[in-house]
């Protein structure tokens, strides 16, 4: 029997590709290399029994803002956000942190940022509050027409500066310019690359419009309710089986690749003309990630006791700092004090490690590829915001870029974002082309995270390659 659809990898870009071709009454099967689906939504104690750790994504504001995500109940799978006191915290210097409230009009605002406050309501507000009609333009293809233009002009225009820009021309202190390139930094971008603000806006509208949330026992649990989602909708679901090329793959209709470019040639390649072959090539991977996972004795002993309020702790200093702790990747070293990204997840979520106890993680920006043992650089920039920091460790665990890749081959030289994200990537992602999903093989479709939006548990890749694959089912 030819099936109506074969989806080959099962992150959640994957799966949201069979979900929409599922609930569109098509006969799909999905395979998986790993044993189980998730990709890097995925949950596992990585250190001791009982701490439940996030091998990779760990916190979703683009979950619970994606568009797709929102169009299906997976509270009736389990599925449960959970949302801390505040979204997000800066650490500026040892004892201070800019502690970010959710709501725009919470008076803590003012105290975070001072006169610099009225500047963020305005440079975030109306975006924020326009969140869902600004999404789908900005959770897509950016080269369409909008559907709102002044609205997605409000945001494009300051989106294409650059991360340091933005915040000079936005912001007059120290404080609030600090925060913003926090949020620019998740772009994995220089700072003063144009388009770094875009992401930072997003991340920034993102923390007043829904928050920043944990899944409840783990992000595992948003890939649990989706693959049940997925057979829900008549999804056959195969596990271990790693697809080395589309001739191994029983008849199908149409194929859709939650891969990067890189394994997109491995796979598919025969089937693709030289041209398009050569433009995959020339794709661009970006800098990796190394990360720790800590089981605690205890909580992290802050500094700044507000810190404790925040899911995620971003320890960055002043901007200065983090342009140039951004900066080194791309010239092969990682700078002396880096940008570290920090998730305590237990202060809100205690269903994740035994009783009085905590797990944290935290990661830095790398070369690509990286072997480099940054263990003691990250928990030596913990211990500068919380001394005493060490003393909790029970137990930890590594993962450089290189073994980044080797736990998900979709995180090529540890770019957990799927290739770089400058002006040029963001515009034309993979390759330039008016319809990023579909190849010149009429049956064959790309949706992970190498089409845009890019990086990410949105499900928004998956979601358009699998429209634009129902539409060639329908020819």
């Amino acid at each position: 029997m030819t099936l109506d659809a074969i989806v080959v990898g099962g992150g959640p870009n994957g799966l949201a590709a069979a979900i929409e071709l599922g609930r569109a009454g098509r006969s799909v099967r999905l395979y998986e290399a790993a044993d189980e689906v998730g990709g890097g939504a995925r949950s596992a104690e990585l250190t001791l029994p009982g701490f439940v750790h996030d091998p990779c994504s760990s916190v979703h504001p683009l979950s619970v803002g994606s568009p797709f995500l929102r169009s299906l109940d997976l509270a009736r799978h389990g599925l449960e956000w959970v949302h801390p006191d505040a979204p997000v915290a800066h650490a500026l210097a040892r004892g201070r942190s800019i502690v970010l409230p959710r709501a725009l009009g919470d008076p803590a605002l003012d105290e975070a940022l001072g006169r610099d406050a009225a500047r963020w309501r305005t440079l975030v507000g109306p975006l924020a509050r326009e969140w869902d009609r600004l999404a789908p333009s900005v959770l897509g293809p950016l080269i369409r027409p909008p559907r709102h233009p002044l609205l997605m002009a409000r945001f494009g225009l300051p989106a294409l500066l650059s991360a340091t820009a933005l915040a000079r021309l936005a912001f007059r202190g120290e404080a609030a310019r600090a925060l913003f390139g926090g949020f620019a930094a998740h772009s994995m971008l220089r700072l003063t690359q144009p388009a770094s603000a875009g992401y930072g806006l997003v991340t920034g509208l993102l923390a007043h419009a829904v928050g920043w949330p944990l899944a409840r026992g783990g992000s595992g649990a948003i890939a649990r309710a989706l693959e049940a989602e997925a057979r829900s909708h008549g999804v056959e679901i195969v596990t271990g089986h790693r697809v080395r090329s589309l001739g191994d793959l029983p008849a199908a209709r149409a194929v859709v690749l939650d891969l990067t470019p890189r394994q997109v040639l491995e796979v598919a390649g025969a089937r693709l003309p030289s041209g398009y072959r050569r433009a995959l090539e020339g794709f661009r991977y970006g800098p990796g990630v190394y990360k720790v996972d800590w089981a605690l004795s205890g909580p992290i002993p802050w500094l700044d006791p507000a810190t404790a309020t925040a899911g995620t702790v971003h320890l960055g200093g002043p901007l200065k700092d983090m342009v140039a702790s951004e900066a080194a990747p791309s010239k092969g070293r990682v700078h002396d004090r880096p940008f570290v990204l920090l998730v305590q997840p237990t202060r809100f979520d205690p269903s994740r490690a035994p009783e009085g106890k905590h797990v944290a993680w935290a990661y830095c920006h790398v070369p690509s590829g990286s072997t480099d043992d940054l263990a003691d650089l990250i928990e030596s920039r913990v211990e500068t915001f919380a001394p005493g920091f060490r003393d909790l460790v029970l137990a930890r665990a590594t993962k450089d870029a290189a073994g980044m890749e080797a736990y998900d081959a979709n995180y090529v030289g540890g770019d957990i974002n799927g290739g770089v994200g400058d002006l040029r990537q963001l515009l034309f992602r993979p390759v330039v082309r008016w319809n990023p999903y579909t190849t010149p093989d009429p049956a064959l479709f790309l949706g992970s995270s190498s089409t845009p939006p890019g990086g990410g548990v949105h499900g928004m890749s998956g979601y358009h390659a699998a429209r634009a694959a129902a539409r060639r089912l329908r020819a």
